[in-house]
Formats: structure tokens, C-alpha cells, sequence
């Protein structure tokens, strides 16, 4: 893997894992596009640090908030919304394994992201800011996100679209979705790890690595606040339009015998 390849996949999974159009999608048409199909676990895993160092970063103090007070209302409530993708992960992780290995879904996928976003765009702007969100909130935007663990479902677009549906306001609604990621993130990196440790990885150099996840941590940390400020006032359609064009060129492909 060349350093110029690890700077792209750092760029696409620090955009993609905050912008509604699924990180890890567009990461399996990356590695695709590079003839990496079966290479770099140990990569994947620097790039999700990469993100969740980007997490860490914006919400440091709501975070260390919860460590300081780990039954707060915040506390529970991010517990609350993490627990249905602690389910199903756990019950169907070898399945959604096997279903992104094949890319076969990914089309139809993107296309269902899309569409989600683009109902969730049409409902009247909620009102609710954080401190009013309530645990039936949480759980169902953490069901949602459970759902993304088809590969180009995306999470954030899944987490955001839940949180117009329950009325928050726009802004709000990525800030919770940005901030449930956290333990998702974390909950990754532990899984994919275990194949780390036990020698199931290719060789990768440190510079990439490097490269790489410093990359994914900062343009995921630009992508975060920009998300945040560009919801505020504006149309999540613009992300719908780009997976349907996605979705639709890669079932083409498919169906060309191309892709």
C-alpha cells in the first residue's frame, strides 16, 4: 500500500464516516478501486481510531462529563441508544461479515439510505434540543443505527434521519448522532482488534498507518463540525441525490458484470 492510498482511504473514511453516505461503502469501493479487497484489517482499524479520535476531540467535555458522572441523564441515554447495535452485533455479526465481503447489497443499499433521508427531510423541523431528549428517543435513534450495520447503510444518515422522525431540531439531531457514534466506534475497533492480535492481518507499513489514521482524524473532525453547522439550515436531499446516483451505478455495474 502506498502512502498516497493510505492518504485516501484517511480522506474518505474521516468524510464518510460523519457525512450521511456510509463509511464503510464507500471504504469497500476505495480498497476496490486499489485492488486492496483482501488487505489491511490492521489499516481499517488505525482509520477508525482515526474517527473516533475526531470524536473525542469535539466532545470532550460532554464526555467527560459522563465519566465524572456515570449515571447522569446523558450517561444513560447514550447507554440506552448504543444497546440495540450491541444486539444485533452480537447476534449477526458472521452474517453482515459474509454480506460485506460480497458487495452484492451495496447498491440497494445506498439507495435505502437515500430514501430514508429524504422522508426524514420532508418532516416538519422538531424543536428538541438535547437536554430534552428523552430514553424512547434514544432507543429508537439507536435502533436505527443498529440497522447500519449493513455496509452501506449509513450510520450517520440512519442516526440523523431517527432524529428528525422523534422532532429534534436539525442541528441537534446530527450533534446526538455524531455523539452515539462514539461507543460504536470504540465497540468496532474492539472487534476488529481481536482479529489484530490473533495474526489475521496483512502487512502494513508504519508511515501508511500513520498517514492514514492522522488523516481520517482530521478531516473526520472537520466533517463533524461541518455537519453539524450545514444541517442547522439546510437539506439533507443533497446527500439522497449523491447515494441514488451511487446506488444506481453500482447495481449497473453489477448487473454489467463490471463491478
Amino acid at each position: 500500500m502506498s502512502k498516497l492510498e493510505a492518504f485516501i482511504l484517511g480522506i474518505i473514511q474521516g468524510l464518510t464516516e460523519f457525512l450521511p453516505i456510509s463509511s464503510t461503502g464507500h471504504l469497500y469501493i476505495g480498497r476496490l478501486a486499489f485492488g486492496l479487497e483482501d488487505a489491511g484489517l490492521f489499516l481499517d482499524t488505525m482509520l477508525h481510531i482515526g474517527t473516533l479520535i475526531a470524536v473525542l476531540v469535539v466532545y470532550q467535555k460532554e464526555l467527560l462529563f459522563m465519566v465524572k458522572n456515570p449515571f447522569s441523564k446523558l450517561s444513560l441515554i447514550l447507554v440506552i441508544g448504543t444497546i440495540p447495535a450491541v444486539i444485533v452485533g452480537f447476534l449477526f455479526e458472521d452474517y453482515f461479515d459474509a454480506i460485506s465481503k460480497t458487495g452484492n447489497t451495496l447498491g440497494w443499499e445506498f439507495l435505502i439510505t437515500g430514501a430514508i433521508m429524504y422522508v426524514a427531510d420532508g418532516v416538519k423541523d422538531g424543536h428538541k434540543k438535547l437536554e430534552n431528549l428523552n430514553y424512547t428517543d434514544a432507543f429508537v435513534i439507536g435502533s436505527f443505527q443498529a440497522a447500519a450495520i449493513f455496509p452501506a447503510l449509513s450510520r450517520s444518515g440512519l442516526t440523523i434521519a431517527a432524529g428528525l422522525f422523534r422532532k429534534l431540531d436539525r442541528g441537534t439531531a446530527a450533534y446526538f448522532s455524531f455523539l452515539l457514534s462514539t461507543p460504536a466506534i470504540l465497540g468496532g475497533i474492539v472487534l476488529q482488534s481481536k482479529d489484530v492480535f490473533t495474526g489475521h492481518v496483512e502487512s502494513v507499513t508504519f508511515t501508511s498507518l500513520a498517514i492514514g489514521t492522522v488523516t481520517a482524524a482530521v478531516f473526520g473532525y472537520f466533517a463533524i463540525v461541518g455537519m453539524i453547522n450545514f444541517l442547522k439550515n439546510r437539506s439533507l436531499k443533497l446527500f439522497s441525490y449523491y447515494v441514488w446516483a451511487l446506488g444506481l451505478l453500482i447495481l449497473f455495474l453489477q448487473y454489467s458484470g463490471i463491478f
